[in-house]
């Protein structure tokens, strides 16, 4: 029998992209007003981790994202400015990236797209969309990378129909 009321966080993913020493953040509008992300968004029904990734980079940045490892998973609870709790399970991939394709639109909210060295990104900490935006770049520069096999989309994910 399923509870209505069980818990479940937010699934998000992120790319932590680097190139010449500087890292790609997008610049956006939020509740709590304008701030600093990874490219990263949730992830949506019948769609793999990977995919997901891809698709918000695409729509966050208007480049082509090629996953090349994982750089972390990561569990944290936050309060929105409107009081509420949200907890996110979150999948920082790195890899790099296309030039931007100007025939496309950023998503609604996102302003910009900026490309920030390490100082620069940790200089500007209060003005990050949370704690993982940096962690997941200083995790990125340790060298931490997991091989993109760790994850599996089992392929019933993509199957419309799913006995119960």
């Amino acid at each position: 029998m399923s509870n209505p009321q069980r818990w479940k966080p937010s699934v998000t993913v992120a790319a932590v992209v680097a190139r010449d020493g500087r890292y790609l953040l997008v610049e956006e509008q939020t509740r709590e007003g304008v701030r600093l992300n990874n490219p990263a968004g949730h992830l949506d029904p019948e769609e793999s981790l990977q995919q997901a990734v891809v698709r918000e980079v695409l729509e966050e940045t208007a480049c082509r994202f090629k996953a090349e490892a994982v750089v972390g998973v990561y569990l944290s609870r936050f309060r929105r400015a409107d009081g509420e709790d949200v907890t996110y399970l979150r999948f920082a991939f790195c890899g790099s990236v296309s030039d931007p394709d100007p025939s496309l639109k950023l998503d609604d909210g996102i302003l910009r797209t900026v490309w920030m060295t390490p100082d620069e990104v940790r200089a500007s900490q209060a003005r990050h969309r949370s704690p993982l935006v940096l962690q997941s770049i200083e995790d990125h520069l340790a060298g931490r990378r997991y091989p993109l096999q760790l994850l599996t989309a089992h392929p019933s994910l993509y199957d419309p129909w799913i006995p119960g």
